[in-house]
């Protein structure tokens, strides 16, 4: 999922909650705001760098974080090892990712950058399975990993693998984004689990701010505020909305929906990140994008879980 646009925790499929009205109109709205932040971070990518970009995202959703916190009166850690964990989780989750996606978006389609990125969850449960005793790598979840790498080779196409371009090394960068979501789910696991979730995102986005800042005005010059209306527009969707209320919006759902269900975010993204770049991108993916999609679809619901015990015979 894009719980960067979410990737935080990727979700453990070990339960499978009754979804109330409440939790799928939450869940449906989450997968639409993050659909539509791909979208806007290419808006964004019209008069910004990729790494600035990413500087106002962390920036600007950090202060809104942090915000939240202070108004829950959230006990703020003073041990070095939490801030050094954030510091570490906001180089693996945030400036990692974004960076690569950010640039990979401008040689690519949005709605093809948010099909490659459900393969987070792919990736999720390989380096899960390597750092965790209890996330063993089982027959259907071998079976479902596989069936996501054939459709991740499937959207780049057998023809974009045996050349290196832009575009291709774009699509690259993109899957490198999602390796690194992964790698920061495991290590928020191990080292922040135990911290309440409005602490760990404004912790995590402010260890983002303090690497994307200066990394932007190394690369890209000094970050001016003189943007065009259309730039600020798209800027506050993806910091405010696309990622800090994204954020808690994930933390509500997956209270009541649980973590198995937060799977279908997966599944929800890439179709408006499609559309919303077809309307106002005038973006078009090739028909190898779709049937990629599809496979990965299939792999994401193998590895659900419920699928595979409907295919199983009663006993």
């Amino acid at each position: 999922m894009d719980r960067g646009h979410g990737n935080f925790y990727v979700a453990r499929m070990i339960e499978q909650k009754t979804i109330s009205g409440s939790a799928w109109v939450a869940l449906v709205l989450l997968g639409t705001i993050w659909g539509a932040s791909f979208v806007s971070i290419r808006i964004a990518l019209n008069e910004v760098g990729p790494l600035t970009s990413v500087a106002h995202r962390t920036f600007w959703a950090m202060l809104v974080l942090w915000g939240v916190v202070f108004a829950l009166r959230i006990k703020i850690p003073r041990d070095l090892a939490v801030w050094r964990a954030f510091l570490i989780m906001g180089l693996l989750n945030n400036v990692i990712p974004f960076s690569l996606m950010a640039w990979g978006q401008l040689h690519i389609e949005s709605g093809l950058t948010s099909i490659l990125n459900a393969a987070t969850a792919i990736f999720g449960v390989l380096v899960a399975a390597l750092c965790f005793a209890d996330e063993r790598l089982t027959l259907r979840k071998a079976f479902g990993v596989g069936l996501g790498f054939v459709g991740v080779a499937t959207a780049i196409g057998l023809d974009n693998l045996a050349q290196f371009d832009l575009r291709s090394l774009a699509q690259i960068a993109v899957i490198a984004g999602t390796i690194s979501y992964a790698l920061a789910s495991a290590w928020a696991r191990s080292t922040l689990s135990g911290l309440p979730p409005q602490l760990a995102a404004a912790g995590m986005l402010t260890g983002s701010t303090i690497i994307t800042l200066p990394l932007a005005m190394l690369f890209e010059g000094p970050i001016s505020l003189a943007l065009h209306p259309v730039t600020w527009l798209a800027i506050g969707y993806y910091a405010l909305i696309g990622t800090a209320g994204a954020y808690l919006l994930y933390y509500f759902v997956l209270q009541r929906a649980g973590s198995g269900n937060l799977m279908l975010v997966t599944l929800l993204i890439p179709p408006v990140a499609i559309t919303a770049g077809a309307l106002l991108l005038n973006e078009t993916l090739a028909p190898n994008a779709y049937v990629g999609f599809a496979l990965l679809a299939i792999g994401l619901a193998v590895l659900d879980g419920r699928v595979w015990s409907w295919l199983r015979p009663a006993v």
